[in-house]
């Protein structure tokens, strides 16, 4: 799959089917290589003699003086470490200068990830891919594959800069040492996915000075709001197992002075690299948030690695959840819950990644003796839309030993804090292979403004173990809801409670049974990864008048069987309107959209090649035919005024593949359609009237699949905030708002 963004060719970046789009610069023969990480092909650089080799991409890449770009590749060498560069030319193809990253620590014939990324400089107007390394002597190599040369990949919706979460950029690096530490950025030769995009290269290492605790932060203080839950999450790297090595979330007051940390300590079962999350609401007076890291009582010469690192307003563990993240996830501990009454005990599983069903760690309820313990969070206030409707409790469960019976509750009090009882949903078993999600619903008494939820677990045997996961209480919603919109031509979709991680498969069905799938962000979703709830769908291309509905699949990864599936309630339409009207858009920018009025529908032609062969002495020919095409004719359509014909000339300006839907019994089924050669024309001589007749030849082509939809879906103003000083910064990086919308640079 394409890397997205990425500047290079699937060729130069794949190196499949060749190397066309490489070629050597110093020392160094190019060949293609075999066993790559994204295909059959790599970039093989061997040199000829002793001393550094190099290779470059052929072509030059536009850039703009000022605006950070990064590269990175998958790299392998079992002799010699190796480097990336981007090398910076003038409009006449000079060389400028060439930014270089740090050499791979060590040698290492695993595929590892190099990086690199810097700002483009004075003077630059292209840019190429470089690949060096130092041998000893001739016929030594260096392999390359997954190669990105582009805008610096971020994590959406993080607060932090894209030089705060990677590394990469040696200028302006935004970390200091605080405590007992020297701070340094190093290539550690480590494995990623070939589609992990945002980590790897260089990586921010702290080194302890002598015995005892360590710690650095980072520098990179994005601004926060009081009351609102942030997350924060890195992969780090510890020295040994039994290491303490921490994350934490830090928030300052507008003079800087740190007012609350929250600390997540890592139980790393080895050396690897592990993902640790802390969460933390702002207290009343922040303005700023850091994030750093550390170990405790560490040896002297202990190194600690961090990459990936991501500050974000946190999601909830289900939309409308009013658990915080510490009560729901345990990344941290076992957040507020208590052991109200009984002998059982609770703690946070360890170590990393031992069970749970989301994320790293789980919360452990064990009992000695085959007896009955109650467990309760802290009260929480309810949202003010809920407090007279249903609550939904939920609980992941996964019995690691013994056998359990439990009873679910809500526990309602008012704003006082005075208890208003004990709403309790059916008891029972807990199953005992797997993970199990257990919920009830119940509606608050009159007066409840909060809620706690309080479950009693029974020990049916000694020595028993359970785990517990993704707690939440919410205001009870539909798990499937769809809306449809005549002003749009389009239906929205929410899809709720669903598990982040499975893969989604969504279709529309017709009142003839045919499924078809439904467009998502990228491409149409099959087997798509979910990496939020709810989920938000709006299909632009439901037909018009005519009543559907929906079904979904959701896959644990690598099974065949689907693990949930559902479908909307009832059909639902999308009213036609005026049947003189038709829609005309664009798959992957609904934007762009438009209803037009039309005058003439096409008369179709269907094309086809023949040869026809004259047999000497033979009345007939014979006649040798290939597939008859597909439709082809001429649709003519008004605009009725400025607005409408300057929104055409929008919606055709890409020349991409579009949807033309009619009213049903108009005689005409929606069809996909690439348009040919525009005429606009006037309806009458007087040059005031607005009115233009739009002569639209149309030929039918086959539905895009692989084109997502466009949007502001995962982009948001602080994305631009983040990526951008000032607003004079934005306008000068992007040509119009809407490329500022698709995030889509001036030379990007």
């Amino acid at each position: 799959m394409a890397i997205p963004g990425n500047f290079l060719s699937e060729t130069t970046s794949t190196i499949d089917p060749s190397t066309s789009g490489w070629t050597s610069m110093l020392n160094c023969t190019i060949l293609r290589g075999a066993g790559g990480t994204v295909g059959d092909g790599t970039l093989q650089m061997r040199s000829v003699a002793s001393g550094e080799m190099r290779c470059r991409t052929v072509a030059s890449y536009p850039v703009l003086e000022g605006i950070e770009y990064a590269a990175f590749a998958d790299a392998s060498g079992a002799t010699v470490p190796e480097r990336i560069g981007i090398r910076w030319l003038t409009s006449a193809s000079s060389e400028i200068s060439i930014t270089w990253s740090l050499t791979t620590a060590a040698a290492s014939a695993s595929w590892h990830r190099i990086a690199v990324a810097d700002y483009a400089p004075a003077g630059a107007a292209f840019a190429q891919v470089v690949f060096s390394s130092t041998p000893a002597a001739g016929s030594v190599s260096s392999f390359f594959d997954n190669i990105y040369l582009g805008l610096p990949q971020r994590t959406t919706g993080n607060l932090l800069t894209a030089n705060t979460e990677t590394s990469e950029r040696a200028a302006g690096w935004e970390y200091t040492a605080t405590t007992n530490c020297n701070l340094t950025r190093t290539v550690p030769a480590v494995t990623w996915a070939a589609t992990t995009y945002i980590a790897g290269g260089h990586v921010a290492t702290m080194t302890v000075i002598a015995n005892g605790n360590a710690e650095f932060r980072s520098t990179d203080l994005p601004t926060v709001t009081p009351g609102q839950e942030y997350l924060a999450y890195a992969y780090l790297c510890p020295p040994t197992s039994g290491t303490s090595a921490w994350i934490e979330l830090r928030f300052y007051d507008a003079s800087l002075a740190q007012i609350q940390a929250t600390r997540a300590v890592l139980s790393a079962p080895g050396t690897g690299w592990y993902r640790q999350r802390v969460s933390g609401y702002a207290p009343a007076a922040a303005a700023y948030a850091s994030v750093a890291f550390g170990l405790t009582s560490a040896t002297a010469g202990q190194a600690l690695r961090t990459d990936g690192v991501v500050l974000s307003v946190a999601p909830p563990m289900e939309a409308g959840t009013i658990l915080p993240l510490a009560d729901s996830d345990f990344e941290v501990g076992t957040g507020s819950w208590t052991v109200a009454s009984g002998v059982a005990t609770i703690t946070r599983t360890v170590p990393w990644g031992t069970a749970s069903i989301t994320n790293a760690y789980s919360m452990t309820l064990a009992s000695a003796t085959a007896t009955t313990s109650l467990i309760r969070t802290a009260r929480y206030p309810l949202k003010a839309q809920g407090t007279q409707r249903a609550q939904r409790a939920q609980l992941y469960t996964l019995v690691a030993a013994g056998s359990w019976n439990l009873a679910r509750g809500i526990r309602w009090y008012d704003d006082a804090g005075t208890d208003l009882g004990l709403s309790m949903g059916s008891s029972g078993a807990v199953p005992g292979t797997g993970w199990w999600r257990l919920s009830f619903d119940a509606n608050p008494p009159p007066g409840a403004t909060q809620a706690a939820l309080e479950m009693s677990f029974t020990a049916t045997a000694a020595s028993s173990t359970l785990r517990i996961d993704r707690a939440a209480l919410w205001q009870a919603l539909p798990i499937f809801e769809v809306t449809p919109a005549e002003s749009t031509g389009s239906i929205s979709l929410i899809l709720r409670e669903q598990t982040i991680g499975r893969l989604l498969t969504m279709w529309r069905v017709t009142p003839d049974g045919a499924r078809t799938l439904v467009r998502g962000p990228n491409g149409l979703i099959q087997l798509e990864p979910i990496t939020s709830t709810p989920i938000v769908i709006e299909d632009y291309e439901a037909p018009i008048g005519v009543p559907i509905r929906y079904e979904y699949e959701a896959y644990n990864v690598g099974s065949s069987t689907p693990s949930a599936t559902g479908s909307s309630a009832g059909k639902v339409t999308i009213p036609e309107g005026d049947p003189n009207e038709a829609w005309l858009k664009d798959p992957s920018h609904p934007q762009r959209n438009l209803r037009v009025l039309v005058k003439q529908a096409p008369s179709w032609q269907r094309p086809i090649t023949q040869s026809e062969l004259r047999v000497r002495r033979r009345r007939n020919s014979v006649i040798l035919s290939d597939v008859r095409g597909g439709l082809e004719g001429d649709l003519v359509v008004w605009t009725r005024s400025d607005e409408e014909r300057k929104n055409l000339h929008w919606l055709l300006d890409e020349g991409s593949t579009l949807l033309w839907q009619a009213a049903p019994g108009m005689g005409v089924d929606d069809i996909y359609v690439s348009v040919g050669q525009v005429t606009e024309g006037r309806v009458v001589p007087y040059a005031r009237e607005v009115w233009r007749e739009w002569t639209l030849p149309l030929k039918q082509v086959d539905m895009p699949a692989a084109a997502g939809v466009a949007g502001s879906a995962d982009r948001t103003w602080q994305d631009i905030l983040t990526e951008q000083d000032t607003w004079a910064d934005v306008l000068a990086r992007y040509a119009t708002w809407e490329m500022v919308l698709l995030n889509r640079p001036i030379g990007g």
